[in-house]
């Protein structure tokens, strides 16, 4: 079974990410962000894409 690559708004993830650490960031360096997210996501393709056993236990996950 293969995942389907889910197309993230990389843009509006940088605007909220600017919000939430009160940064500000120029127009040059906002699209140089989106140029190396988009970079990472495709370079993540192939190991999100990986198969994964369904016998395999999922990580723990905390709870505060």
């Amino acid at each position: 079974m293969k995942n389907t690559p889910v197309a993230t708004d990389w843009a509006a993830y940088v605007r909220q990410m600017e919000s939430v650490l009160a940064l500000e960031i120029d127009d040059a360096r906002r699209q140089e962000l989106l140029v190396q997210f988009s970079r990472i996501a495709q370079m993540a393709q192939p190991l999100m894409d990986l198969p994964l056993d369904p016998r395999l236990e999922i990580a723990g996950v905390y709870r505060a």
